[in-house]
Protein backbone atom coordinates (compact mmCIF):
# COMPACT_ATOMS: atom_id res chain seq x y z
CA UNK A 1 0.00 0.00 0.00
CA UNK A 2 2.23 3.16 -1.56
CA UNK A 3 1.14 6.66 -0.29
CA UNK A 4 1.88 10.06 -1.87
CA UNK A 5 3.72 12.39 0.61
CA UNK A 6 0.28 14.17 0.57
CA UNK A 7 -1.37 11.59 1.70
CA UNK A 8 -2.19 11.25 5.04
CA UNK A 9 -1.10 7.44 6.36
CA UNK A 10 -3.79 5.18 8.24
CA UNK A 11 -2.94 5.21 11.93
CA UNK A 12 -3.03 1.28 13.09
CA UNK A 13 -3.22 1.48 16.70
CA UNK A 14 -5.91 4.31 16.51
CA UNK A 15 -8.12 1.88 14.50
CA UNK A 16 -7.15 -0.81 16.72
CA UNK A 17 -8.08 0.70 19.88
CA UNK A 18 -11.35 2.54 17.96
CA UNK A 19 -12.23 -0.99 16.97
CA UNK A 20 -11.69 -3.20 20.22
CA UNK A 21 -12.43 -0.29 23.28
CA UNK A 22 -15.86 0.97 20.53
CA UNK A 23 -17.14 -1.18 17.77
CA UNK A 24 -16.77 -4.39 19.19
CA UNK A 25 -18.65 -3.89 22.38
CA UNK A 26 -20.71 -0.64 21.58
CA UNK A 27 -22.04 -1.09 17.98
CA UNK A 28 -21.60 -4.60 17.78
CA UNK A 29 -22.27 -5.67 21.59
CA UNK A 30 -20.14 -8.41 21.71
CA UNK A 31 -19.03 -10.46 25.30
CA UNK A 32 -15.70 -9.20 26.87
CA UNK A 33 -14.97 -13.13 26.21
CA UNK A 34 -15.24 -12.63 22.46
CA UNK A 35 -13.76 -9.19 22.31
CA UNK A 36 -10.41 -10.30 24.21
CA UNK A 37 -10.45 -13.54 21.74
CA UNK A 38 -10.17 -10.29 18.71
CA UNK A 39 -7.29 -8.90 21.00
CA UNK A 40 -4.96 -12.03 21.37
CA UNK A 41 -5.35 -12.45 17.40
CA UNK A 42 -4.42 -8.66 16.86
CA UNK A 43 -1.41 -8.92 19.77
CA UNK A 44 -0.12 -12.01 18.27
CA UNK A 45 0.24 -10.62 15.02
CA UNK A 46 1.58 -7.50 16.16
CA UNK A 47 3.88 -9.69 18.20
CA UNK A 48 5.06 -11.70 15.30
CA UNK A 49 5.82 -8.48 13.44
CA UNK A 50 8.22 -7.25 16.28
CA UNK A 51 10.11 -10.26 17.03
CA UNK A 52 9.96 -12.36 13.73
CA UNK A 53 9.74 -9.30 11.20
CA UNK A 54 11.80 -6.89 13.70
CA UNK A 55 9.32 -4.12 12.89
CA UNK A 56 9.21 -1.44 16.20
CA UNK A 57 5.77 -1.60 18.21
CA UNK A 58 5.60 2.37 17.45
CA UNK A 59 6.05 1.84 13.36
CA UNK A 60 3.45 -0.81 12.45
CA UNK A 61 1.24 0.24 9.82
CA UNK A 62 -0.94 -1.24 7.50
CA UNK A 63 1.41 -1.72 4.90
CA UNK A 64 2.52 -4.58 7.28
CA UNK A 65 -0.74 -6.40 6.66
CA UNK A 66 -0.03 -6.95 2.87
CA UNK A 67 -0.32 -10.28 1.77
CA UNK A 68 3.52 -11.54 2.09
CA UNK A 69 3.38 -10.59 5.98
CA UNK A 70 0.30 -12.49 6.59
CA UNK A 71 1.43 -15.46 4.68
CA UNK A 72 4.66 -15.61 6.46
CA UNK A 73 2.88 -15.36 9.43
CA UNK A 74 0.27 -18.42 8.42
CA UNK A 75 3.64 -20.05 8.35
CA UNK A 76 5.26 -18.97 11.51
CA UNK A 77 2.18 -20.46 13.41
CA UNK A 78 1.95 -23.71 11.65
CA UNK A 79 5.77 -24.58 11.48
CA UNK A 80 7.65 -22.32 14.58
CA UNK A 81 4.55 -22.15 17.04
CA UNK A 82 2.77 -25.66 16.10
CA UNK A 83 -0.64 -23.83 16.84
CA UNK A 84 -3.61 -26.14 15.42
CA UNK A 85 -5.03 -25.47 12.57
CA UNK A 86 -8.57 -24.42 14.14
CA UNK A 87 -6.85 -21.95 16.29
CA UNK A 88 -4.80 -20.08 13.33
CA UNK A 89 -7.85 -20.09 11.95
CA UNK A 90 -9.37 -18.19 14.69
CA UNK A 91 -6.14 -16.31 14.48
CA UNK A 92 -6.43 -15.05 10.87
CA UNK A 93 -10.68 -14.82 10.45
CA UNK A 94 -9.96 -12.39 13.66
CA UNK A 95 -7.68 -10.24 11.55
CA UNK A 96 -10.13 -10.16 8.28
CA UNK A 97 -12.73 -9.08 10.78
CA UNK A 98 -10.45 -6.07 11.97
CA UNK A 99 -9.23 -4.80 8.34
CA UNK A 100 -12.63 -5.53 7.30
CA UNK A 101 -13.75 -2.94 9.44
CA UNK A 102 -10.82 -0.75 9.41
CA UNK A 103 -11.50 -0.76 5.27
CA UNK A 104 -14.80 0.82 5.78
CA UNK A 105 -13.85 3.41 7.67
CA UNK A 106 -10.88 4.48 5.44
CA UNK A 107 -11.60 3.49 1.67
CA UNK A 108 -8.12 3.53 1.02
CA UNK A 109 -7.80 0.23 2.96
CA UNK A 110 -10.15 -1.20 0.53
CA UNK A 111 -7.01 -3.21 -1.46
CA UNK A 112 -5.20 -4.59 1.87
CA UNK A 113 -8.73 -5.67 3.41
CA UNK A 114 -9.32 -7.51 -0.54
CA UNK A 115 -5.98 -9.33 -0.36
CA UNK A 116 -6.53 -10.33 2.81
CA UNK A 117 -9.78 -12.12 2.75
CA UNK A 118 -8.42 -14.28 -0.39
CA UNK A 119 -5.83 -16.18 2.16
CA UNK A 120 -6.80 -19.27 3.62
CA UNK A 121 -6.37 -20.79 6.71
CA UNK A 122 -4.87 -24.58 7.00
CA UNK A 123 -7.90 -26.99 6.43
CA UNK A 124 -8.22 -28.68 10.20
CA UNK A 125 -8.42 -32.57 10.05
CA UNK A 126 -12.13 -33.36 10.26
CA UNK A 127 -13.37 -34.92 13.59
CA UNK A 128 -15.54 -37.76 14.60
CA UNK A 129 -18.92 -35.58 16.70
CA UNK A 130 -18.20 -36.19 19.95
CA UNK A 131 -22.11 -36.44 21.69
CA UNK A 132 -23.32 -39.12 24.08
CA UNK A 133 -25.52 -42.38 23.49
CA UNK A 134 -28.68 -42.84 24.82
CA UNK A 135 -27.94 -45.08 27.63
CA UNK A 136 -24.93 -42.87 28.67
CA UNK A 137 -27.26 -39.66 27.81
CA UNK A 138 -29.92 -41.07 30.69
CA UNK A 139 -27.34 -42.17 33.38
CA UNK A 140 -26.12 -38.24 33.21
CA UNK A 141 -29.77 -36.84 33.37
CA UNK A 142 -30.53 -39.57 35.98
CA UNK A 143 -27.67 -38.89 37.94
CA UNK A 144 -28.72 -36.31 40.84
CA UNK A 145 -31.26 -38.47 42.95
CA UNK A 146 -33.04 -35.63 43.87
CA UNK A 147 -33.16 -35.61 47.98
CA UNK A 148 -32.49 -32.99 48.67
CA UNK A 149 -33.24 -29.70 47.54
CA UNK A 150 -29.64 -29.03 45.57
CA UNK A 151 -29.91 -32.09 43.70
CA UNK A 152 -33.42 -31.55 42.87
CA UNK A 153 -32.01 -28.15 40.84
CA UNK A 154 -28.74 -29.73 39.43
CA UNK A 155 -31.40 -32.39 37.41
CA UNK A 156 -33.42 -29.60 36.30
CA UNK A 157 -30.52 -28.09 35.08
CA UNK A 158 -29.16 -30.93 33.18
CA UNK A 159 -32.82 -31.92 31.60
CA UNK A 160 -33.08 -28.61 30.00
CA UNK A 161 -29.91 -27.45 29.24
CA UNK A 162 -30.06 -31.19 27.00
CA UNK A 163 -33.63 -30.22 25.52
CA UNK A 164 -32.74 -27.23 25.00
CA UNK A 165 -29.80 -27.63 23.26
CA UNK A 166 -29.07 -24.06 24.92
CA UNK A 167 -25.29 -22.97 25.46
CA UNK A 168 -24.27 -22.39 29.01
CA UNK A 169 -24.51 -18.71 29.21
CA UNK A 170 -27.99 -19.35 27.34
CA UNK A 171 -29.08 -21.07 30.79
CA UNK A 172 -27.81 -19.38 32.90
CA UNK A 173 -29.23 -15.94 32.00
CA UNK A 174 -32.97 -17.65 31.79
CA UNK A 175 -35.30 -15.89 33.99
CA UNK A 176 -38.75 -16.70 34.75
CA UNK A 177 -40.08 -14.38 31.92
CA UNK A 178 -38.30 -16.39 29.55
CA UNK A 179 -40.36 -19.35 30.24
CA UNK A 180 -43.51 -20.59 28.79
CA UNK A 181 -45.33 -23.57 29.77
CA UNK A 182 -48.82 -22.88 27.87
CA UNK A 183 -49.09 -24.54 24.66
CA UNK A 184 -46.90 -24.33 22.45
CA UNK A 185 -44.14 -24.89 25.57
CA UNK A 186 -41.28 -22.76 24.57
CA UNK A 187 -38.09 -21.29 26.22
CA UNK A 188 -36.63 -17.32 24.85
CA UNK A 189 -32.75 -18.35 25.37
CA UNK A 190 -30.64 -14.87 24.33
CA UNK A 191 -27.67 -16.16 22.80
CA UNK A 192 -24.32 -14.39 20.85
CA UNK A 193 -24.68 -11.09 19.98
CA UNK A 194 -27.24 -10.48 22.08
CA UNK A 195 -30.40 -12.36 19.63
CA UNK A 196 -32.94 -14.23 21.01
CA UNK A 197 -34.84 -17.07 19.65
CA UNK A 198 -37.63 -19.18 20.60
CA UNK A 199 -37.11 -23.29 21.80
CA UNK A 200 -39.81 -25.31 22.03
CA UNK A 201 -39.96 -28.01 25.42
CA UNK A 202 -40.82 -31.64 25.38
CA UNK A 203 -44.19 -32.94 27.35
CA UNK A 204 -41.68 -34.37 29.73
CA UNK A 205 -39.54 -31.70 30.73
CA UNK A 206 -42.58 -29.61 31.14
CA UNK A 207 -43.99 -31.93 33.90
CA UNK A 208 -40.50 -31.41 35.47
CA UNK A 209 -40.46 -27.75 35.36
CA UNK A 210 -44.06 -27.83 36.88
CA UNK A 211 -42.67 -29.22 39.65
CA UNK A 212 -39.44 -27.45 39.88
CA UNK A 213 -41.39 -24.41 39.44
CA UNK A 214 -43.98 -25.02 42.46
CA UNK A 215 -40.41 -25.73 44.72
CA UNK A 216 -37.97 -23.07 43.47
CA UNK A 217 -40.40 -20.30 42.64
CA UNK A 218 -43.50 -20.27 44.49
CA UNK A 219 -43.01 -16.58 45.98
CA UNK A 220 -41.40 -15.28 42.86
CA UNK A 221 -44.56 -13.96 40.77
CA UNK A 222 -43.53 -10.28 41.84
CA UNK A 223 -40.18 -10.09 40.28
CA UNK A 224 -40.78 -12.27 37.59
CA UNK A 225 -39.18 -9.89 34.85
CA UNK A 226 -35.80 -10.41 37.02
CA UNK A 227 -35.69 -14.06 38.56
CA UNK A 228 -33.13 -16.34 37.45
CA UNK A 229 -34.22 -19.48 36.58
CA UNK A 230 -31.72 -21.55 38.01
CA UNK A 231 -29.77 -19.61 41.20
CA UNK A 232 -28.48 -20.27 44.68
CA UNK A 233 -28.52 -17.78 47.59
CA UNK A 234 -25.94 -15.01 48.46
CA UNK A 235 -26.67 -13.31 51.28
CA UNK A 236 -30.34 -13.35 51.13
CA UNK A 237 -30.64 -12.47 47.47
CA UNK A 238 -31.38 -15.44 44.44
CA UNK A 239 -28.39 -15.31 42.42
CA UNK A 240 -28.25 -16.78 38.34
CA UNK A 241 -25.14 -19.62 38.61
CA UNK A 242 -22.25 -18.87 36.82
CA UNK A 243 -21.19 -20.85 33.77
CA UNK A 244 -18.46 -22.62 36.02
CA UNK A 245 -21.04 -23.93 38.87
CA UNK A 246 -22.84 -25.24 35.83
CA UNK A 247 -19.70 -27.39 34.13
CA UNK A 248 -19.07 -28.80 37.78
CA UNK A 249 -22.86 -30.22 38.09
CA UNK A 250 -22.10 -31.84 34.80
CA UNK A 251 -18.76 -33.20 35.60
CA UNK A 252 -20.31 -34.63 39.19
CA UNK A 253 -23.53 -36.33 37.20
CA UNK A 254 -20.69 -37.63 35.04
CA UNK A 255 -18.87 -38.95 38.02
CA UNK A 256 -22.23 -40.28 39.30
CA UNK A 257 -23.60 -41.79 36.15
CA UNK A 258 -20.44 -43.98 35.35
CA UNK A 259 -21.69 -45.90 38.37
CA UNK A 260 -24.49 -47.32 36.01
CA UNK A 261 -22.44 -46.67 32.78
CA UNK A 262 -18.69 -47.01 32.26
CA UNK A 263 -18.83 -45.45 29.24
CA UNK A 264 -19.87 -41.85 30.17
CA UNK A 265 -16.75 -39.78 28.45
CA UNK A 266 -13.91 -38.13 30.96
CA UNK A 267 -13.80 -35.60 29.27
CA UNK A 268 -17.89 -34.51 29.79
CA UNK A 269 -18.59 -30.76 29.04
CA UNK A 270 -21.31 -29.15 28.71
CA UNK A 271 -21.17 -28.57 25.14
CA UNK A 272 -21.60 -32.09 24.53
CA UNK A 273 -24.87 -32.18 26.20
CA UNK A 274 -25.66 -29.49 23.43
CA UNK A 275 -24.35 -31.69 20.48
CA UNK A 276 -26.08 -34.34 21.77
CA UNK A 277 -29.34 -33.12 21.29
CA UNK A 278 -28.65 -32.04 17.91
CA UNK A 279 -27.67 -35.31 16.65
CA UNK A 280 -30.47 -37.14 18.54
CA UNK A 281 -32.88 -34.63 16.72
CA UNK A 282 -30.31 -35.20 13.38
CA UNK A 283 -30.42 -39.12 13.69
CA UNK A 284 -34.38 -39.14 14.26
CA UNK A 285 -34.10 -37.27 10.72
CA UNK A 286 -35.40 -33.63 11.56
CA UNK A 287 -33.58 -31.48 8.56
CA UNK A 288 -30.30 -29.18 9.35
CA UNK A 289 -32.15 -26.18 8.61
CA UNK A 290 -34.31 -26.76 11.60
CA UNK A 291 -31.40 -27.69 13.96
CA UNK A 292 -29.45 -24.73 12.79
CA UNK A 293 -32.44 -22.76 14.70
CA UNK A 294 -32.86 -24.37 17.64
CA UNK A 295 -28.89 -24.33 18.11
CA UNK A 296 -28.79 -20.61 17.18
CA UNK A 297 -26.39 -20.81 14.49
CA UNK A 298 -26.29 -17.89 12.08
CA UNK A 299 -24.79 -19.75 9.21
CA UNK A 300 -25.93 -22.93 8.05
CA UNK A 301 -22.22 -23.97 7.00
CA UNK A 302 -21.94 -23.76 10.68
CA UNK A 303 -24.91 -26.49 11.50
CA UNK A 304 -23.41 -28.59 8.44
CA UNK A 305 -19.98 -28.72 9.49
CA UNK A 306 -20.69 -30.40 12.65
CA UNK A 307 -24.25 -32.73 11.36
CA UNK A 308 -23.96 -32.69 8.09
CA UNK A 309 -22.12 -36.29 7.58
CA UNK A 310 -23.24 -39.66 9.13
CA UNK A 311 -21.43 -41.98 11.75
CA UNK A 312 -20.60 -44.92 11.15
CA UNK A 313 -23.44 -46.68 13.25
CA UNK A 314 -26.07 -44.81 11.23
CA UNK A 315 -24.25 -45.26 7.73
CA UNK A 316 -24.65 -49.15 9.01
CA UNK A 317 -28.01 -48.89 9.39
CA UNK A 318 -28.72 -46.91 5.93
CA UNK A 319 -27.00 -49.69 4.18
CA UNK A 320 -28.67 -52.55 5.78
CA UNK A 321 -31.99 -50.80 5.38
CA UNK A 322 -31.29 -50.39 1.61
CA UNK A 323 -30.49 -54.01 0.67
CA UNK A 324 -33.88 -55.62 1.29
CA UNK A 325 -33.29 -57.73 -1.89
CA UNK A 326 -30.42 -59.68 -0.08
CA UNK A 327 -31.94 -59.85 3.61
CA UNK A 328 -33.23 -63.08 3.73
CA UNK A 329 -29.79 -64.19 2.32
CA UNK A 330 -28.02 -63.03 5.12
CA UNK A 331 -27.99 -61.83 8.27
CA UNK A 332 -24.70 -60.46 8.60
CA UNK A 333 -24.29 -57.03 9.95
CA UNK A 334 -21.88 -54.77 7.83
CA UNK A 335 -18.25 -55.11 9.55
CA UNK A 336 -16.02 -51.85 10.81
CA UNK A 337 -13.53 -53.09 7.99
CA UNK A 338 -16.70 -54.00 5.15
CA UNK A 339 -17.67 -50.01 6.12
CA UNK A 340 -14.39 -48.62 5.74
CA UNK A 341 -13.50 -50.53 2.29
CA UNK A 342 -16.56 -48.72 1.34
CA UNK A 343 -15.42 -45.92 2.35
CA UNK A 344 -12.43 -45.99 0.00
CA UNK A 345 -14.58 -46.88 -3.48
CA UNK A 346 -13.88 -44.12 -5.78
Amino acid sequence: MKHTPQEPTPNFWGYARNYLHDYLPHVRALAPRSIEAYRISLENYVNYLVTEQHVHRQDISFDHFERPFLKAWLAWMRQVKEYQPTTIGLRLSALKAFLGFASAEDLTLVAVYQAAKNIKAPTPPRKAIEYLQENETTAVLAAFDGKDLKSRRNRMLLILLYDSGARVGEITGLTLDDLKLERPAHLTLTGKGAKSRIVPLGEKTVEHLRVYLDEFHARSAAHRATCPLFYSWHRGQAIALSSDTVAAVLKKAGTLGREQCSSIPGNLHCHMLRKTKAMDLYKQGIPLPLIMQLLGHESMSTTSAFYAFATLDMMREAMNAATPAISDATTEMLSEDKIQLLYSLK
